[in-house]
């Protein structure tokens, strides 16, 4: 990476740094463009280079941090050398709500969107070049059920957007109870969707 990218890339993600600890915060609502690149110590117009608005950067900065996850627990996943799918479904699972345990702010953050930042690498469009590494895997994981799943992107939606909304509660609150008694009766739920797919 040259100069100028690299120049470029860091401004992005000083940008995206800030937005995020400003959201976690005072709140969308309550932040202004004029917050975020003061604390970054950027031009306003370089704001503009990479977002329209700060809705813009809030769904962009919830992709880019779901994405993280995804790519960490994937690095993990090969690690382990599982091979089926259902092992790895479940292991990524498992890794991303630990992590989500260990960083309850990024949890309240991303709330019960996680699936957003999933579903836009089922979609050709401008974030699997952002992130190719996560795209990659999900083209993996896809593959791996080629002529066993009816329709896997449609799965793992499910499976992903399952996961965001059943786990908030439980990690924050401990309610309708703890992350670790909800876990196997999710993972049944998970292998359930799963047959659902099946031929």
């Amino acid at each position: 990476m040259g100069k100028v990218a690299q120049n470029k890339q860091q401004k992005r993600e000083a940008l995206l740094n800030t937005a995020f600890k400003l959201f976690t915060t005072k709140g969308l609502h309550n932040t202004s463009i004029a917050d975020i690149v003061e604390q970054a110590g950027v031009a306003k117009g370089t704001f503009y280079l990479y977002f329209k608005d700060k809705y813009d950067i809030n769904n962009k900065l919830m992709v880019h941090r779901s994405t993280e996850l995804f790519d960490a627990a994937m690095e993990r996943l090969h690690e382990k050398g599982l091979t089926g799918y259902r092992e790895k479904l479940l292991f990524i699972v498992d890794d991303i709500i630990t992590s989500l345990a260990e960083n309850k702010l990024l949890l309240m953050f991303i709330s019960k969107n996680l699936g957003l930042g999933f579903y836009h690498f089922t979609m050709e469009n401008e974030q699997i070049v952002e992130y190719p590494s996560i795209h990659d895997a999900y083209q993996e994981l896809v593959q791996d059920t080629e002529g066993q799943i009816s329709d896997p992107k449609l799965m793992l939606y499910m499976i992903i957007e399952l996961v965001g909304s059943s786990i908030y509660s439980s990690i924050l609150y401990s309610q309708p109870v703890d992350i670790e008694t909800l876990k196997p009766y999710l993972y049944k739920s998970i292998n359930a969707i799963i047959d659902q797919f099946l031929p």
